[in-house]
């Protein structure tokens, strides 16, 4: 089992919103000038960038992200992709691992708002980042601070070269005002904008996991903490979209069988104020959503009848006893 690697020069922004870039919230590549060492649609894979020494192909070495031609005229190489929704934009890391001698020197990106349909010539293209000198096999992270939604983006690179992975860290826009306020909506799902506060820990796979959609495809893709030896349980805690009343919950351990905890409680609470390092102890003390309940290997456990009248709230706190590994979780609620 691999051991998951947070980076820790990774700014704030990786970790508080989602991945919009994500094929597996529907992010996808329409269309670039050349990809002809390596295709446009690695650059999204939400795995980390691999390199396989002496894997080649038709066109030469293989190479885990995109990677355009030699350019011999004048001119840049880009890339459009559709967001998975439209969202405004946080942060990105442009990601070059892995390319040593074949990475661009800089790149830039720009941003269009098309919510019918695909990007034409006569789309409007608003500069998001400016030109930034890359560095070979470098992470590199840039804060954007934009107040439009977009749906699209083009990343250029001057003039060509090869990029492993584009992250695009950004708040997913939602008209909750026009939303049926009769209907349940998952309010901790990544695509609607929850996402993960803190947690104690996330040695074997990250808690944001958690609020992917579907259900996990392997055991790796869920959060799974280090084998506990001292007293005391694992937690973390996940922000609502939009505060909102629980109806239902869903707890899955897909996946994990010989790692399942014994049994996960939820606490909940409506917070205003502080900040979220605070939320950290102010947490512990959160009255009960959902009581102390026994968990099954592999198995999707569905809660209703168990589930305490709070009201409306902005944050849960899964606890998990003692350790373990949880796939999902889901709270259908009524927005508030």
């Amino acid at each position: 089992m691999a051991i998951i690697t947070l980076d820790p020069n990774a700014p704030d922004f990786t970790r508080r919103y989602p991945n919009l870039a994500d094929p597996r919230l529907g992010a996808k590549t329409l269309a670039c000038s050349d990809d002809f060492f390596a295709e446009m649609s690695r650059m999204l894979n939400p795995d980390p960038a691999v390199f396989i020494p002496g894997k080649y192909d038709t066109n030469g070495k293989w190479m885990d992200g995109w990677e355009s031609r030699r350019k011999r005229v004048n001119g840049y190489d880009w890339c459009v992709l559709k967001l998975a929704r439209a969202g405004i934009l946080k942060g990105v890391d442009i990601d070059t691992s892995h390319f040593t001698g074949n990475y661009p020197p800089a790149a830039s990106l720009e941003g269009a708002f098309v919510p019918a349909g695909e990007p034409d010539a006569d789309t409007v293209w608003h500069e998001v980042l400016p030109s930034v000198n890359l560095q070979g096999n470098s992470h590199h992270y840039h804060e954007i601070k934009h107040p439009q939604a977009f749906t699209h983006l083009r990343l250029n690179i001057y003039p060509d070269g090869g990029v492993a992975r584009l992250r695009v860290y950004a708040q997913p826009e939602n008209d909750w005002a026009a939303a049926d306020k009769h209907s349940l909506f998952d309010l901790i799902a990544m695509e609607n904008g929850g996402y993960v506060v803190a947690t104690n820990n996330q040695h074997f796979g990250l808690a944001s996991n958690l609020l992917m959609p579907g259900r996990g495809v392997n055991m790796g893709d869920g959060w799974e903490t280090r084998r506990r030896r001292e007293p005391g349980n694992d937690w973390c805690i996940i922000a609502l979209a939009h505060p909102g009343i629980v109806e239902k919950i869903e707890v899955d351990t897909c996946h994990f069988k010989g790692n399942f905890p014994d049994s996960c409680s939820i606490q909940a609470a409506s917070m205003a104020g502080g900040t979220e390092t605070s939320l950290i102890t102010q947490s512990m003390f959160w009255p009960v959503l959902l009581p102390q309940q026994k968990l099954q290997m592999d198995h999707q456990h569905y809660y209703q009848q168990e589930i305490q009248a709070l009201g409306a709230i902005t944050h849960v706190r899964l606890n998990i006893f003692p350790d373990g590994g949880v796939s999902r979780l889901r709270l259908l609620s009524r927005l508030a």
